[in-house]
């Protein structure tokens, strides 16, 4: 079976201690786990994804301005993938199976072409890593099961900065979604 890692959000803004929306620790925790489950999704041939949250300056009417400080604005660093796992994308950004694009909402698939790239290439399973567990990792879960997606969620691979969210949502994944928690 094909399948497909979505490394979801894992920026400067959302884990960098200075970031502008960060999980902090939780997330920098995980950077060894994403950065070597992308490392061995791109050695094996299978398909690699970063999704990442996009946002413009100032803008009033995006519906996440009335609930979260602005976050991963378009062409600062807070929207720059975090770490080592940007030294990684860089060496890798032009390989055939590695996908980089920008989302606007919580889910990896709302507003994007995702779910046609993952069909062109016959995938079955989508791997999930990234942050916030609660909110785009879950909503991106939701979404693939929506589609049909079989979804293996790598639970030292996410994190939030609402622990009590984070639980419950890695709950979901398996009871709700039929998702694998690994």
């Amino acid at each position: 079976m094909r399948r497909a890692l979505i490394n979801v959000d894992y920026t400067y803004d959302f884990v960098a201690e200075d970031g502008k929306l960060t999980c902090g620790v939780p997330g920098q925790a995980i950077e060894g786990k994403i950065v070597s489950l992308t490392k061995e999704f791109i050695e094996a041939g299978d398909f690699v994804t970063f999704g990442i949250d996009a946002h413009e300056e100032g803008d009033k009417l995006h519906p996440e301005s009335a609930l979260f400080p602005a976050h991963n604005i378009v062409g600062t660093r807070g929207m720059e993938l975090y770490g080592t796992l940007n030294e990684l994308y860089e060496k890798h950004k032009d390989d055939e199976n590695v996908f980089y694009f920008e989302k606007t909402r919580y889910s990896a698939f709302a507003g994007t072409n995702l779910e046609l790239k993952l069909r062109e290439r016959n995938i079955k399973e989508v791997h999930l890593v990234g942050v916030c567990t609660d909110i785009c990792i879950l909503h991106t879960a939701v979404d693939a099961y929506n589609k049909g997606f079989h979804i293996v969620v790598h639970k030292d691979g996410v994190a939030s900065f609402n622990q009590i969210g984070h639980e419950w949502a890695l709950e979901h994944f398996k009871n709700t979604l039929g998702a694998e928690v690994v």
